[in-house]
């Protein structure tokens, strides 16, 4: 029988960290050891604290039964004591948080409740593919802003043409931005808040990376400092706590559009494990396993960084997230550089700048880049930096 896929499906290319994967697995058949910066998965195991929590949940949870969709109240009011000390929020936890299975199924879904056929979401470029592709089969239609060097990695709200924002329903932004590492000043959510308020468009603002940061005198914001009509927030554990396989997250925000959200959860999956929700009430609860990842990713960040400047490159140290947008050197396209790093001396793994890059009228925001996640071990970024130093130059 011949199945046809379809045309939604049809359209989308291969999911770029999934293209990565499978490059590591073929060098690694061949004997060469490889040291991948390619996908963005902490190695670092799971904080203890946090496997003691999910081993006793799983005891006393044996009778529980179907968890709530919209996460349990204990849960909720961790998040809520978390949001608070953390950023200065009070949250109501009944109507303004929502439990959610990672970041990636809200991310990728939201759409859903808010957009109709024809209608746009404005998208960062780069930017996560969950943006676009929730659009996408939201069967809305996506306008790339690109992020450039030049304003900071930040959109230019004014290059979106007027029409643009009278049919879009959501813009999402990221900071502390994946891949180029940039923080968004205070001014920078002021504006963007009276942006969405002028056009009547949902300020989307995924925060996940918002505790991996390297200075403590310039914590990340959450826009939820600034305002919360029109505006909504996804939070995940995956990175600040290491806990990329146990898919757990939340949004919170504008309660009319959390209710959407939770409207829309009930319809399309279930509620994360109750004790998984152990183990994140646990994670929130601890902040000395993230003060030593936040020291450890400090010390990958810079051995790799001094590598790169030692043989001639840009200074490319991030401000945050665990991933470093490299400039590459003058003579290469990004691919040409990501080829040249894994040549068997070198044998290091990085992503294409415009492979988690749109094409758009302007060209490719990520040409001239290439994303190192800083996942390896210490020991493997030491050798990683010895190789860089002996052998590109």
């Amino acid at each position: 029988m011949t199945v046809e896929i379809s045309k939604r499906l049809e359209k989308l290319t291969g999911y770029a960290f999934d293209e990565i994967g499978k490059k590591v697995a073929r060098l690694r058949r061949d004997g060469i050891e490889v040291i991948s910066f390619g996908i963005g998965d902490p190695t670092e195991p799971t904080p203890k604290v946090v496997r003691d929590a999910l081993k006793g949940g799983a005891d006393s949870r044996a009778e529980s039964g179907y968890p709530s969709y919209v996460g349990s109240l204990d849960f909720r009011r961790a998040i809520a004591e978390w949001t608070a000390k953390r950023f200065g929020i009070q949250l109501d936890v009944e109507a303004e948080i929502c439990a959610s299975i990672g970041s990636k199924e809200a991310v990728f879904n939201f759409p859903e409740a808010f957009v109709n056929p024809g209608e746009v979401v404005i998208v960062p470029n780069p930017g996560y593919p969950p943006y676009s592709r929730g659009t996408m089969f939201a069967d809305g239609q996506v306008h790339y802003v690109d992020l450039l060097p030049e304003n900071n990695f930040l959109p230019d709200l004014e290059s979106i043409p007027e029409d643009v924002c009278k049919r879009a329903k959501i813009l999402w932004i990221n900071y502390p931005n994946n891949p180029t590492g940039a923080v968004a000043p205070q001014k920078f959510y002021e504006k963007v808040i009276a942006f969405g308020q002028k056009h009547r468009i949902i300020i989307a603002s995924d925060e996940a990376y918002s505790e991996n940061y390297y200075n403590e005198d310039s914590k990340p914001h959450s826009i939820l400092e600034f305002a919360r009509d029109g505006v909504i927030v996804f939070q995940s554990l995956s990175k600040r706590s290491c806990m990329t396989g146990y898919r757990v997250g939340w949004v919170a925000g504008d309660s009319e559009i959390v209710a959407a959200f939770k409207k829309l959860k009930t319809n399309i999956d279930s509620g994360t494990p109750t004790f998984i929700q152990d183990a994140a009430i646990a994670a929130l609860a601890d902040e000395k396993h993230v003060k030593k990842l936040r020291e450890l990713y400090r010390k990958k960040r810079d051995l790799i960084s001094d590598a790169f400047v030692s043989v001639g490159l840009d200074d490319c140290r991030p401000q945050a997230t665990l991933h470093m947008w490299q400039k590459v050197p003058s003579g290469y396209n990004s691919l040409e550089f990501a080829e040249k790093l894994l040549d068997p001396s070198i044998a290091i793994v990085a992503t294409p700048g415009n492979w988690v890059s749109e094409e758009t009228d302007a060209g490719n925001p990520g040409e001239g880049f290439v994303r190192f996640s800083l996942v390896p071990s210490i020991k493997e970024c030491e050798l990683a930096a010895e190789r860089i130093k002996a052998y590109l130059k």
